[in-house]
C-alpha cells in the first residue's frame, strides 16, 4: 500500500470510528431530550467553563442568534445557567449545572464502554501502544490547527 493509500485509509477509519463512537454515546441524549447540536454546545460549555455565547457561537460555526436559542433550551432544561461577568456586566458567561455534567459523564461512560468493546480483540501490546499513537496524532492535529 502506498503512503497516499495509507493516509486515505487512515482518514476513512478515523471518520467512521468517530461517527460510531458518537452514535453510541448519543443514544443517551434521547433520555434528556437533547439534540446532538445541543450536546456539542454542552460539551464546549463543559470544556471551557465560563465560555461566552460569542465564543460558543464561533466554536459551533453558528449565528449568534441560533446559539442563543440553543443556550436558552439548555438553560430551560437545567443543564447550564447564564451569569453576568463581574468585570463587565455586558458579557454573559455560560456555567455548567450538575444536570449538564451528569449528561456528559453518562455519554462519555457509554463511549468508553463502546471503545472497550471495539478494542477488545487487540493484543495487549496493541492496546498499550494505541493511546500513545493517538495522543501523538492529536498533538500534531492541535499544533496544525493553531497555525
Amino acid at each position: 500500500m502506498s503512503d497516499k493509500d495509507s493516509i486515505i485509509s487512515i482518514e476513512k477509519s478515523i471518520r467512521y470510528i468517530s461517527a460510531h463512537v458518537k452514535s453510541h454515546g448519543r443514544e443517551i441524549l434521547k433520555t434528556y431530550e437533547l439534540s446532538p447540536l445541543q450536546f456539542v454546545a454542552l460539551q464546549w460549555a463543559s470544556d471551557k467553563e465560563g465560555i461566552t455565547i460569542g465564543e460558543l457561537s464561533n466554536r459551533l460555526y453558528l449565528a449568534h442568534s441560533t446559539t442563543t436559542d440553543i443556550v436558552d433550551k439548555l438553560e430551560n432544561g437545567g443543564f447550564i445557567k447564564r451569569q453576568k461577568y463581574e468585570k463587565d456586566k455586558r458579557i454573559v458567561l455560560i456555567l455548567m449545572q450538575d444536570k449538564g455534567r451528569q449528561v456528559i459523564n453518562e455519554v462519555i461512560e457509554k463511549r468508553i464502554s463502546y471503545i472497550s468493546e471495539i478494542t477488545d480483540h487487540l493484543t495487549s501490546d496493541e492496546k498499550s501502544m494505541l493511546p500513545g499513537i493517538l495522543k501523538s496524532i492529536l498533538h500534531e492535529s492541535e499544533q496544525n490547527s493553531n497555525g
